[in-house]
């Protein structure tokens, strides 16, 4: 039962954690701003030449579309990860409940800001400085994942 938990776990957030998190990182890059922004001016390049025009605002639904489904799908990592750990009966120990901690906030995260604000940004578009923050939540978002990763490898005050 543990291997398939394990398994369960490391896939579904390989698959569905990895996916929002690209999905998330890349809706800055292709979503529409209102003001055409100068090359150089702060506005990363986008597919193709760089320029602004390269927006794609079909892009950006689907990127926008991805985080929400793998979002919702990402729930399987948490909920595999604390089977696993009652299985093996590793639930008090630290590097576990910080994991646990940081999943929340980064789900949270994903659910309370990028998510919504990836929807105004669609049904709204502003000249880019929505768009810039968008880019720094997605930023935490994939930090707090990443040390989600090291602690599960590293495993600080686990038990002998």
């Amino acid at each position: 039962m543990e291997d398939v938990l394990l398994s369960l776990h490391v896939l579904a957030g390989i698959v569905f954690v990895g996916g929002s998190a690209v999905a998330a990182s890349l809706f800055p890059r292709y979503a529409p701003v209102a003001v055409a922004v100068p090359s150089g001016a702060g506005a990363p390049p986008v597919a193709g030449t760089g320029e602004p025009g390269d927006r794609n605002r079909a892009v950006a639904v689907v990127l926008h579309r991805i985080t929400r489904v793998y979002g919702i799908f990402g729930v399987v990592v948490p909920v595999a990860g604390i089977a696993l750990g009652v299985v093996q009966g590793r639930m008090g120990e630290i590097w576990i409940n910080i994991a646990m901690v940081l999943t929340v906030a980064a789900g949270a995260l994903l659910a309370m800001v990028i998510y919504p604000r990836q929807g105004e940004a669609l049904s709204d578009p502003d000249d880019g400085r929505r768009l810039r923050s968008l880019s720094m939540f997605a930023g935490i978002y994939n930090l707090l994942w990443a040390v989600v990763v090291v602690l599960m490898i590293v495993r600080p005050g686990a038990y002998p």
